[in-house]
């Protein structure tokens, strides 16, 4: 639970962190839809260097920017395993037998292996560039935009600002129940508590301890937040202003041609080029 990187905000003054927030939400829409548009390693290829400038222009050290892909490994390897397994292609990719093993419904082909590449380097690339979203906005930040983005929504008469703090209150936990697991984790082994011994039946067994307490402190998480937005005049159906006023600025700019550009280049390289390597 430590590794979970979604949710957290890295302070620092940066290019990223200066960008409105609505473009940022667009933003990472543009990209989801670019990394699903490819259809070979050229186009990641184009969606990875985009990455690479969001990482660098934002200052977040790379650690904590692979501390995301961390925390989905376990999918991560899943994923490439069923695809290796399963995928039955006899395409050829390079020098050497398009099968190598066979047995009953699973085999490893040189096209289950080009597959598998394809999709885990997919799904790094979508996760590593939704955590540097939450890395760098602030949940403040992140719920303006999300209401300013769903105005529409407001002339069908539903609460948009309530949807966007019960998102920006979602994204802000995030890392305080991972901590607080950790905490109520380290009090259990310090009693006796065997967590990671066993198998997977034993182990999630012996994390029942460690979930009644967890669930306890969110609701006291949870009540504690309540009472401090009601001492604040907080009430649900109210007109609400705002202290800071977002803008568009030539950085926004800057970032709307970076998105144009990106997508471009992903839908060329599509049609130009057929095969997937």
């Amino acid at each position: 639970m430590k590794d979970v990187s979604f949710g957290q905000y890295y302070p620092v003054d940066s290019f990223v962190h200066k960008v409105d927030p609505r473009l940022k939400i667009l933003f990472l829409i543009g990209y989801i839809v670019a990394i699903f548009l490819a259809k070979n390693f050229y186009g990641l290829a184009v969606c990875a260097f985009v990455l690479l400038l969001v990482i660098l222009f934002s200052r977040v050290p790379i650690l904590k920017v692979l501390r995301a892909v961390k925390g989905i490994l376990f999918l991560v390897i899943f994923t490439a395993a069923l695809n290796i397994l399963f995928n039955r292609s006899e395409e050829v990719y390079w020098a050497g037998p398009a099968v190598y093993w066979r047995w009953k419904i699973f085999s490893v082909t040189q096209g289950g292996i080009v597959v598998s590449l394809f999709l885990v380097a997919r799904l790094i690339l979508l996760v590593t560039l939704s955590s540097m979203l939450t890395y760098t906005t602030t949940p403040v930040a992140l719920t303006d935009g999300l209401e300013s983005l769903l105005t529409p929504l407001k002339w069908m008469h539903i609460p948009v600002y309530v949807l966007a703090d019960v998102m920006s209150i979602a994204l802000r936990f995030i890392p305080e129940l991972s901590a607080q697991t950790e905490r109520i984790a380290d009090a259990q082994k310090s009693r006796g508590a065997s967590l990671d011994s066993g198998g997977p039946v034993k182990r999630v067994k012996a994390f029942v301890p460690v979930l009644v307490p967890l669930f306890l402190a969110a609701f006291r998480i949870a009540d504690d937040l309540g009472e401090a937005m009601e001492s604040r005049c907080y009430m649900s159906g109210r007109t609400r202003t705002k202290y800071k006023k977002m803008h568009f600025t030539w950085r926004d700019l800057l970032v709307f041609l970076l998105l144009g550009g990106m997508i471009a280049g992903v839908v060329l390289l599509r049609i130009y080029i057929g095969g997937i390597l």
